[in-house]
């Protein structure tokens, strides 16, 4: 079987930070070890970090590229490749792709692209067009008319590895503020004030008509599956504690410090989003990722709408909050595996999938230089 020897690189473990070598047989880690090696043929890193691939819960890149103008709806199985090779190239080897169901935009963009989305995720994974793996992250609009067929639909699909229970109706949660609830909903186009006062009002009805018999009817339907749960835009401790007598193990983007400490109080994994971080605060007005971070109340990052922020959140973490990188890095890397059980990869240890990436500071910025997965090159 044939070995790959890596040297003189900076080895980040989840424990700690050396400079190393690394061996990867058979698409898995065989070795790690602080210190040189004189074997013939071993690549020398010339100093690059040595990082696990990073792994995504929850990106809305795919739609991005599904969806990249306003009314224009772009081939699937391009938008989809093209998906691919971005988180290959900010280092990301494990990603679940965040769909959401439910048509809560009255035949808009997300309710056109649900059931395609999907459909060509199967086929470019069955055709070997993808260079990193793919699973699914249901993201359940719990106020819509049709989320329980749709999620019945997809539950049982064996690339799903996460389902969140969302509601994004106006006035609460992410958007309290109507005002920004506004600039966001007119980014495809404006509304006259009796227009906006319209939509508003016909959310709220949906939310009072269908959000509690739905969100109790997904979670039982998850929980029977063992399919592990996220909830979304948590604000209050009332939402966060429902979401623990609910078993929901991840609470994604908590608006608020005290939503985040309750969460901390029940042992429940926190997720921030990545360009929160990067850009210095939440575009919603909720609370900063940086201000969680210093009171240790973060513990995933996911990358939200830009994939490249993964690995600058990271790094972030270490130069302007003060973590030690190994505890930054598992934010991106062994923490989100672990909180969706899996169990083979996040880390670097003897053992588990060479999901392994090259990084270079350029400054402060990190480059990823190279990518591989399961020990073949991905980027």
């Amino acid at each position: 079987m044939t070995q790959r020897i890596i040297k003189n690189a900076r080895i980040v473990t989840a424990a700690e930070e050396f400079t190393g070598c690394l061996v990867v047989e058979g698409g898995a880690i065989r070795s790690i070890a602080q210190g040189g090696t004189a074997v013939p043929g071993a690549e020398d890193w010339a100093g690059d970090y040595l990082l696990p691939g990073l792994v995504e819960l929850h990106t809305d890149n795919l739609e991005k590229h599904l969806v990249p103008r306003p009314g224009v709806l772009w081939n699937a199985h391009s938008a989809t490749v093209m998906h691919d090779a971005m988180c290959a190239a900010a280092g990301i080897t494990t990603v679940l792709d965040s769909i959401v169901i439910g048509d809560m935009d009255k035949g808009g963009p997300r309710s056109q692209i649900q059931h395609v989305s999907i459909q060509a995720l199967h086929e470019c994974r069955a055709e070997g067009l993808l260079r990193v793996e793919h699973l699914l992250h249901l993201r359940c609009e719990i106020s819509a008319p049709d989320i329980i067929a749709v999620f019945e639909q997809y539950a049982d699909d064996p690339l799903v590895e996460l389902v969140s229970v969302m509601d994004h109706t106006p006035g609460q949660r992410q958007w309290r503020d109507l005002s920004k609830y506004r600039r966001y909903s007119e980014r495809y186009g404006s509304f006259t004030d009796a227009a906006y006062e319209e939509l508003v009002e016909s959310l709220k009805a949906h939310q009072l008509r269908h959000a509690v018999a739905n969100r109790a009817a997904i979670v039982a339907g998850c929980l029977a599956r063992g399919l592990p749960l996220a909830s979304h835009d948590d604000t209050d401790v009332a939402h966060v504690e429902q979401a623990g007598q609910e078993r929901i193990a991840i609470p994604e983007f908590p608006t608020t410090v005290e939503a985040a400490q309750a969460a901390r109080r029940l042992g429940i994994a926190i997720v921030m989003g990545g360009p929160n971080l990067v850009k210095g605060g939440s575009h919603s007005g909720n609370v900063a990722a940086a201000e969680l971070a210093r009171l240790d109340l973060l513990d995933i990052f996911s990358s939200d709408y830009v994939p490249a922020s993964l690995l600058q959140s990271a790094f972030l973490l270490r130069g302007s909050i003060g973590w030690s990188l190994p505890k930054a890095v598992n934010t991106v890397t062994r923490n989100p595996a672990r909180a969706i059980g899996l169990q083979d990869r996040g880390e670097l240890a003897p053992g588990l999938r060479a999901d392994l990436i090259r990084v270079r500071l350029s400054g402060d910025m990190p480059i990823v230089r190279g990518a591989w997965h399961q020990g073949e090159r991905a980027f």
